[in-house]
């Protein structure tokens, strides 16, 4: 009976034969990072081989990311039972291509978003960057400028951008004294402000203000083992995420920036740093400016060199562009469905390109394919696309399907970062430091106003005033007076601005007049 991991080798196994099936097919570790692809229709398996692969990387002490679009994945974290007839037929799998069956459960680590089937997930506007938040937001080139802008002056003054609220502040000051940056930066239309303001609003109805704060994720604490050697399985709740596919690429996609930019140089390692499985990938595509795909293609391409393992999971091999397939060597495709000529096409570019098979006509096999089979080529010695096989993927060791949440609360609990994400934290940045400015000018020029000495226009010692305090009228108005108060100009100035600083109106305002004030601090 053949073992999942053969260290020895350096292989993991994905799947075996039988009658009408190829050789055994393994997944070299040292070709691990050389990046794949499981695709297929809905309910052809996709998600039980995503599964099996993070198993099998995890018990060869890779760290594993996930994205667990339904609910299914959380079952990683259970050992799988020996009972019912889902025991029978994995049993009956086993045996048919060689595989000792080895029920256990994975060290799990649960994040959301949202922070409530997982650890809190944050990152800060200053680690996502200009860019992937214009992305994120929609932005036109022109509104895309105006956010470099923001970025480049909080740069430069020292304003950390930790949260959205610190960015829409930022953006208020540039508004506020767009006349004074276009001469350094380029045009800013306030028209262009407002768009992005508004995109704020549709981002925080989305919850996209769930993902920006501190403390920010640190990615160390996604490339654990276990006591036992076992890669940690990072399994983020995207069932809701996807519920803002725009908020869901885009944070993906800057994960997968970070590992690029913190990871250091391996060439090729004889296993990956971390794997990363990005579901539902054409996400990340519809839509995409020329631009992000461009950066796509390029992390894809480089990142390889840091020991990551990038999997792009999608229904059809088409909705992943070109440029980006062609780097992606070890392949699983489970059975497309061919109702329509448009169908019929994408079945035949799907099957162009795998190597040739000489047994087996490609295109045929990947539509006849049932459940839980799926027609493979992964990279063999020297980086050689396999000649593609038909194979059955192996049946999962953990629990397949959902866990119940008394489960998942247990295992969060349980986690050692449960006390470093649990609490947000609140620290001074871009919003507190531009309102204790604009405060503190305000304090400054109110005190200044109600010290400086009165105009001579308002000065009631003039005779034509002193001759109006003696005029006293033979008979009192019908109407009050609008004002008793005997407050000087200056007094009146003061306290009128001290109580308008109270009100959001008033702050905004004093900003508006004083922010000039603090460009050069």
């Amino acid at each position: 009976m053949t073992n999942v991991l053969n260290e020895q080798a350096g292989t993991i196994f994905v799947g075996g034969g039988g009658k009408n099936y190829g050789d055994p097919q393994s997944l070299l570790l040292k070709y691990a990072n050389r990046h794949g692809m499981i695709a297929g229709a809905t309910g052809t398996g996709k998600t039980v081989t995503l599964q099996t692969l993070a198993e099998s990387l995890s018990l060869a002490g890779v760290p594993v990311f996930l994205s667990d679009v339904k609910g299914d994945l959380a079952g990683l974290s259970r050992a799988g039972s020996e009972q019912g007839k889902l025991h029978d037929a994995f049993v009956k799998r086993a045996d048919q291509i060689g595989l000792t069956l080895d029920y256990q459960a994975f060290p799990v680590t649960f994040w959301d978003v949202w922070g409530e089937q997982g650890h809190p997930v944050r990152t800060t506007p200053a680690e996502m960057g200009p860019l992937l938040l214009s992305r994120l937001l929609g932005l036109t080139d022109a509104q895309e400028g105006v956010m470099n802008i923001a970025f480049r002056v909080a740069d430069e003054q020292g304003l950390a951008l930790l949260d959205l609220d610190d960015l829409q502040a930022m953006l208020v000051w540039v508004g506020q004294n767009a006349k004074e940056l276009s001469l350094e930066y380029g045009n800013i239309s306030t028209a262009s402000v407002g768009a992005i303001q508004r995109a704020f609003l549709v981002l925080e109805n989305q919850g996209g203000n769930h993902l920006f704060g501190e403390p920010a994720l640190d990615l160390a604490d996604m490339l654990t083992t276990d006591k036992d050697g076992r890669g940690t399985v990072n399994i983020l709740a995207a069932d809701r995420l996807m519920h803002s596919p725009r908020l869901y690429a885009t944070f993906l996609l800057w994960l997968l920036s970070e590992l690029f930019e913190q990871l250091p140089e391996v060439g090729d390692p004889e296993r990956p740093k971390i794997a990363f499985f990005f579901d539902e990938s054409h996400l990340l595509f519809d839509d995409a400016p020329k631009a992000l795909i461009d950066k796509v293609e390029q992390v894809a391409r480089l990142i390889r060199s840091k020991g990551v393992s990038v999997w792009f999971i999608s229904q059809n091999p088409a909705d992943i562009p070109e440029d980006i397939l062609g780097q992606l060597g070890n392949r699983v495709q489970h059975a497309l469905r061919a109702f329509t000529a448009k169908d019929q096409k994408a079945l035949r570019l799907a099957a162009e390109n795998y190597r040739t098979n000489p047994e087996f006509d490609i295109a045929q096999a990947i539509q006849s394919v049932g459940t839980g089979e799926a027609v493979t080529s992964l990279l063999e010695h020297k980086g050689v696309p396999g000649i593609a096989q038909r194979c059955l993927v192996r049946p999962p060791f953990s629990r397949l399907g959902p866990i119940d949440e008394t489960e998942r609360a247990q295992t969060v609990d349980g986690s050692p970062l449960r006390a470093k994400y649990s609490e947000r934290l609140e620290r001074e940045s871009a919003k507190e430091i531009l309102t204790s400015r604009a405060e503190a000018a305000a304090k400054e020029l109110a005190q200044k106003a109600s010290t400086a000495p009165e105009d001579d226009l308002f000065n009631m010692d003039r005779p034509e005033y002193r001759n109006a305090r003696r005029y006293e009228p033979t008979s009192k108005p019908k109407t009050r007076s609008r004002s008793s108060r005997s407050d000087s100009v200056a007094e009146t100035f003061a306290k009128s601005l001290a109580r308008q600083l109270g009100t959001r109106s008033g702050q905004a305002l004093v900003r508006g007049v004083l922010g000039s004030l603090f460009r050069g601090r």
